[in-house]
């Protein structure tokens, strides 16, 4: 809490300045204030893909282009035939075009970094709803996939408890350049039943 504009607007309220009791009595009240903030802020731990997302992503991302002295190159988007070019556990963005090679341990360490961040997104767009971690991880895999975590009707269907809705959802996001793909149709399809197949959620979301 920034304290001077509170006791700035006091000492106009009173036309004078404070004496030292005056002092003490509006740096405690500020003292409780923040604590009593800070008591209503859910506490919601981080949350973490589990060994079962991160097999899910794998078998759908793959590591494409290993070459046989075992570097990875860089491939166009089959959808377009260009940009976003992907390399590695389906790593796109800055830096990432014709001619990008990675070593395997390059293509890991990426991997790690990705889903620690769509994981965090992921849990900041859901809050404190109640979440199973097989809930959380198709989550993320759809996020990974498609970037769309914040604005998909799956996610405002899950924070209300929609659960079969939210399932129901997945199967609408199998397209890419317009036109439905049998692979995205197939990882819709394994991130749906990995959803549903949820254990009921704790109220924490643990």
């Amino acid at each position: 809490m920034q304290r001077k504009p509170v006791f700035d607007a006091v000492r106009r309220m009173l036309g004078r300045g404070f004496r030292q009791d005056e002092v003490e009595t509006l740096d405690r009240a500020c003292d409780n204030a923040e604590e009593s903030v800070q008591d209503s802020v859910p506490c919601v731990p981080p949350r973490h893909v589990s060994a079962a997302g991160i097999a899910l992503i794998k078998r759908f991302e793959g590591c494409a282009r290993v070459r046989g002295d075992g570097r990875v190159e860089a491939y166009p988007d089959p959808a377009t035939g260009g940009a976003p070019w992907t390399i590695g556990w389906g790593a796109t963005g800055a830096g990432i075009g014709p001619g990008t090679e990675w070593t395997q341990e390059e293509c890991d360490a990426r991997l790690e970094c990705d889903l620690a961040r769509y994981a965090a997104e992921v849990a900041r767009t859901i809050g404190a709803a109640p979440t199973s971690q097989n809930q959380f991880d198709a989550m993320v895999s759809f996020h990974y996939n498609t970037g769309a975590i914040s604005r998909a009707t799956l996610t405002r269907k899950h924070v209300a408890g929609d659960y079969a809705g939210a399932a129901a959802e997945f199967a609408r996001w199998n397209r890419a350049g317009g036109r439905v793909v049998a692979g995205l149709m197939r990882r819709r399809a394994a991130e749906a039943d990995l959803y549903a197949s949820a254990s009921p959620p704790s109220p924490r979301g643990q």
